[in-house]
């Protein structure tokens, strides 16, 4: 039976599950690095993952969905030790290659979570408990038939609004149009969000830019940032 601690889970994925060919380095990261650094959601035991014991410290925790190849995350992480962070991504050359970012900028806060973002927060985060989540980029989807697809919905916006502790906040940023109105309009109606801002938020100077906003810039399309806070 479905209550307000356990949102339903979506019946369509939002990103299509891609392996890849890892890179020599790619491959030792995750020899090397992810027996302390990452676990599988889908391996995870039945409860709430216990992320002080899992980063050996209490701090506030901010979960990433879709951190790619890490170029964005691990610079976040190092500029935020204060945060337990957490990246949360299906494509395992894109964690390997985080894992090889962060060990090269000396990263210790970052954990990473393969498998669905959704799942993991349904089924293994404590209702109040983030100090934020961040949603960067994700698949636009861009062809109308596949706009059910995008992982922003409702359903979506309401599961995270339980799972952020009163004053958390979901940053989300596009660069499609229809996508950033889609976010703005659904996080609008979720009721436990309200926006810090009117409409869209100002580009955060400390958000680098990834080479997926670079394309975007050139081929003329223009990210929007918006920044939801949850209710006290």
């Amino acid at each position: 039976m479905e209550n307000e601690d356990q949102p339903r889970l979506r019946s369509v994925v939002s990103y299509v599950k891609r392996g890849g060919r890892m890179t020599v380095g790619q491959q030792r990261a995750w020899d090397e690095l992810w027996p302390d650094l990452g676990r599988t959601v889908g391996e995870l035991p039945v409860g709430k993952l216990d992320f002080a014991a899992w980063f050996g410290r209490e701090a506030p925790v901010l979960i990433e969905i879709g951190s790619g190849m890490g170029e964005t995350t691990s610079q976040l992480a190092a500029a935020a030790p204060e945060l337990n962070y957490v990246a949360v991504e299906v494509y395992d050359p894109g964690l390997g290659q985080l894992m090889l970012r962060a060990e090269k900028l000396g990263v210790e806060n970052l954990r990473l979570l393969h498998g669905d973002a959704v799942i993991l927060l349904t089924e293994h985060v404590e209702p109040g408990s983030l100090h934020g989540v961040r949603l960067f980029f994700p698949d636009p989807w861009p062809k109308k038939k596949h706009h059910k697809r995008r992982i922003v919905s409702p359903s979506f916006a309401a599961l995270v609004a339980s799972r952020l502790a009163p004053g958390g906040t979901f940053h989300l940023a596009t660069d499609w149009d229809n996508y950033a109105e889609q976010m703005l309009e659904v996080c609008s109606a979720e009721p436990a969000l309200k926006n810090q801002y009117d409409g869209w938020a100002p580009r955060p100077e400390w958000r680098p830019v990834t080479k997926f906003e670079q394309r975007a810039d050139v081929e003329g399309r223009v990210s929007h940032d918006l920044i939801f806070e949850k209710r006290s």
